[in-house]
């Protein structure tokens, strides 16, 4: 087995599991459900289309740069003529977090969900649409498990945050995993059966939080400095090519 890692970082994320009416809440950490709607959004997938392909995968994430939650008010409109034509909703969204994703599986379909990522169908979000990620999602595949390929890869923390921990003596960084067969973990409702809009429908797995010490992934390849090789974002760059003017809409 192989596995594919993804560095998700963004200025904002969303990652709710059980988010109803109003009240739009999000993880802090990413969800399997909301990792694989992107990465079949990356592959053109509709709605309705099954979603067995992913059913094999094995997915975990390691927390390197926990994200500030934050409420956003936003005001809904109806038809006017509605009883009740507006109103506010609760939308939360983790600030300046990074995470290290991990997906294992059969090589072949690794193979097949980097070209996906690397040329996406879709605009892709780490979340919510709202939410585009802050550059290149696809880290690389690896030749390994993927608890260690978790334990392993080097650190995705912005250079800020990695001098902040230093100087406060972080210990270590969480990772959030499915559970292996003879594991005790905990229950999450976010194994995606269908992402139809008529009925969503997801099940449950079990997780396991545990630690891995700082000192086993300060000293990777990946140090502060190359950190800061990508600033730049365009979340359009998708579109560059195709004329997507009004006027051209219009005719």
């Amino acid at each position: 087995m192989s596995t594919l890692l993804l560095k998700l970082a963004a200025p904002m994320q969303s990652w709710g599991i059980s988010s109803k009416f109003n009240r739009r809440m999000t993880n802090m950490e990413p969800t399997r459900s909301g990792v694989i709607g992107m990465l079949a959004a990356a592959m053109g997938l509709s709605r309705e289309e099954p979603l067995d392909m992913f059913k094999s995968l094995k997915f975990g994430v390691r927390i390197d740069q926990p994200g500030t939650m934050n409420r956003d008010f936003q005001v809904v409109y109806q038809n006017p003529n509605d009883t009740l034509p507006a109103w506010v909703t609760h939308r939360y969204y983790l600030e300046d977090a990074v995470f290290l994703a991990g997906l294992e599986g059969p090589s072949e379909f690794l193979a097949e969900l980097e070209s996906a990522l690397t040329h996406p169908v879709y605009p892709l979000a780490l979340g919510r649409r709202s939410c585009p990620p802050a550059g290149p999602l696809f880290l690389g595949i690896r030749d390994a498990d993927l608890l260690t390929a978790l334990r392993q890869e080097a650190w995705q923390a912005s250079s800020w945050y990695q001098r902040e921990a230093k100087w406060q003596h972080v210990p270590s960084l969480e990772i959030v995993r499915d559970a292996e067969p003879d594991e005790d973990g905990y229950a999450v409702r976010d194994v995606p059966e269908s992402f139809s809009q008529k009925r969503r429908l997801y099940y449950f797995r079990n997780v396991i939080r545990e630690q891995v010490p700082l000192s086993q992934i300060v000293g990777s390849e990946n140090t502060e400095n190359k950190q800061e090789g990508y600033t730049e974002h365009d979340p359009m760059e998708l579109l560059e090519g195709d004329d997507v003017s009004i006027e051209n809409q219009n005719q």
